[in-house]
């Protein structure tokens, strides 16, 4: 998994953590919904987008790039793609763009083209590894430093995080996806091991998996019923993408072998956006036909 893909993963589950970055209340995000964005007619796609889930509402989307690799040509990029979105997308009622940096030897050396853009209060960078070391963070600002945290100390912090989630009120999820939002940074930081081996480094050999999808998935199992699984499809996209995950049209499951349920779970899981599991379902019922 690259670095910027797990940034986003981290979003989805948490936007919050966005709101906390630019110094803001992570309650701020409320009423948003972190996705990806194709901009019509070109080759485009923007992967780190949040979005008013009401758009009638005068608040502002908010466009988030991840850079831990430096790249002459990212302003460049950065700022066509946001233009392009407002020229395709005029009724947006304002817009900022928030860009996250391991440190400031990543960014782009020749900024003079935007040096106005840089400036305003509309673009915000964010350096990693300057967020305040005096005071203790929150722990989604700890969650997003753990990201650079050096291998050595990774682990031990790591457990520092989900003994302090079982303390304190964890904002915008629960424990448990606190929990595996931390395992995941891990395992991304430590991809030569096992998922066994990360839980023994975590100390969570005797926790029990708390995903909602492995949970449903073994009551289906269990029952042997295919409306186990059906009910975790629904629970798995709902809390990824929200309610508007219940609205999907109901052929996409019509096919009720449990084989076949089963992996349309995985793909709920694996899916970025609720429109690509909608392209990946429809797709797999056009092959079998």
């Amino acid at each position: 998994m690259k670095t910027d893909s797990l940034f986003y993963r981290m979003f989805q589950t948490a936007p919050g953590l966005v709101f906390e970055l630019i110094e803001r209340s992570p309650a701020e995000a409320t009423g948003y919904e972190f996705r990806s964005v194709e901009l019509k007619q070109t080759a485009f796609r923007i992967d780190g987008v949040l979005l008013p889930i009401n758009q009638s509402t005068n608040r502002p989307v908010y466009f988030i790039e991840v850079q831990f690799q430096k790249d002459p040509q990212l302003y460049h990029r950065v700022f066509a793609e946001i233009f392009l979105y407002l020229a395709q997308n005029p009724d947006t009622d304002d817009w900022e763009a928030v860009l996250i940096y391991p440190s400031r030897s990543t960014e782009p050396d020749e900024s003079k083209l935007y040096t106005v853009l840089l400036d305003s209060s509309q673009v915000r960078r964010v350096y990693l590894d300057e967020l305040d070391t005096q005071h203790e963070l929150s722990l989604g600002l700890e969650t997003t430093k753990l990201v650079v945290e050096p291998e050595e100390t990774a682990p031990a912090q790591a457990r520092r995080l989900i003994a302090r989630a079982q303390q304190e009120e964890v904002t915008g999820m629960t424990r448990e996806e606190f929990v595996e939002l931390v395992e995941t940074i891990i395992v991304y930081k430590f991809s030569h091991l096992s998922r066994e081996e990360i839980e023994t480094m975590l100390g969570l050999g005797e926790l029990k998996q708390t995903r909602v999808y492995q949970e449903a998935l073994e009551e289906g199992r269990e029952e042997g019923r295919e409306e186990g699984v059906l009910e975790a499809i629904a629970e798995v996209l709902t809390a990824r993408f929200g309610e508007r995950a219940r609205e999907l049209p109901q052929e996409l499951t019509r096919n009720t072998e449990i084989t076949v349920l089963k992996e349309r779970l995985r793909q709920a899981i694996a899916v970025t956006s609720l429109e690509e599991f909608e392209q990946i379902v429809r797709g797999t019922q056009r092959d079998s036909e």
